[in-house]
């Protein structure tokens, strides 16, 4: 399922790059904002996928003074949809998170985005507000 998908930290110069592709993708939903996808690349913990050594997303995980962590912004660039980007971004930040003591990792979810909320239950999230889904995580000893 995780045809040779390595999760990295980007580097700056790649950092521009998510944020073209996001862009790209994005732009014209109506909740698309420069500056907020820019801050989260910015400010964020950012764990970038590559296939085959090419960009094929990222996630964005809020970390500062969030007890549980918040996971801002997933991304899969087009043409890596479907090829298990997305399930690798979200374990590697699953295990960041509780290496790093995180009692939960939450993510804002729309309530229209059926396919978005129907993955992250199969991924064992729930839904603990109206938007948002929670994934408990164990504790390390």
């Amino acid at each position: 399922m995780h045809r040779e998908i390595d999760i990295v930290s980007p580097s700056d110069s790649e950092l521009h790059e998510l944020f073209g592709i996001a862009k790209a993708v994005f732009a014209d939903e109506p909740r698309w904002n420069d500056g907020r996808v820019l801050d989260a690349l910015l400010s964020d913990v950012v764990f970038a996928a590559h296939e085959r050594a090419r960009p094929a997303g990222y996630l964005a995980l809020r970390t500062e003074g969030e007890v549980p962590f918040l996971i801002e912004q997933v991304l899969v660039a087009p043409g890596h949809e479907r090829r298990g980007v997305g399930h690798r971004l979200l374990e590697h930040a699953e295990g960041y998170a509780i290496a790093e003591h995180a009692s939960a990792l939450q993510i804002v979810v729309e309530r229209d985005n059926s396919p978005a909320r129907s993955f992250y239950s199969r991924l064992g999230y729930v839904p603990v507000e109206d938007e948002l889904f929670e994934l408990v995580l164990p504790r390390l000893h």
